[in-house]
């Protein structure tokens, strides 16, 4: 009995250490911080209920959420029609555009759960700004993922 206790608190601890959000940090670079973002939301429900959401949340520019409004705003944005494909995907692709000292441009491939597939672009900004998240790379704007052709 002992030894299911131990084996028990040792699988609760690692489940809850799965479910810490990765924050913001000047060692990632703008691509590493896509990837995180578009990880996440491809299994959205993992490990609880919108963890993809909040996760892309956390990289989002402060910027951006005087823009998209707190988490609860956002988390409706990103189930609104416009943005939904994102919710569970099943594959994406990261394309670089372009990249600065201080901005960078990506177009991202997309197929959704359906097979649809979706193009958008990702920008991403430092943070310019004294505070937690200073000099780190974040999200300032995705636009509307657009149709443009049915995966194989």
């Amino acid at each position: 009995m002992k030894k299911l206790c131990i084996v028990l608190f040792f699988i609760v601890i690692s489940l809850e250490l799965k479910a810490d959000l990765l924050k913001a940090s000047t060692l990632l670079t703008p691509k590493q911080v896509i990837m995180i973002q578009l990880n996440a939301l491809s299994k959205n429900d993992y490990p609880y209920e919108n963890f993809g959401i909040q996760q892309t949340w956390e990289f989002a520019h402060p910027n951006n959420r005087k823009f998209t409004g707190p988490l609860e705003n956002f988390t409706k944005m990103m189930f609104s029609p416009a943005y939904s494909v994102m919710i569970n995907h099943k594959s994406h692709k990261i394309n670089e555009l372009q990249i600065t000292d201080d901005m960078a441009f990506y177009f991202i491939e997309l197929i959704n759960q359906n097979g649809t597939r979706f193009g958008f672009n990702w920008m991403l900004q430092k943070v310019k700004t004294e505070g937690n998240y200073f000099d780190c790379w974040m999200t300032t704007s995705v636009t509307i993922p657009m149709k443009y052709g049915e995966s194989t």
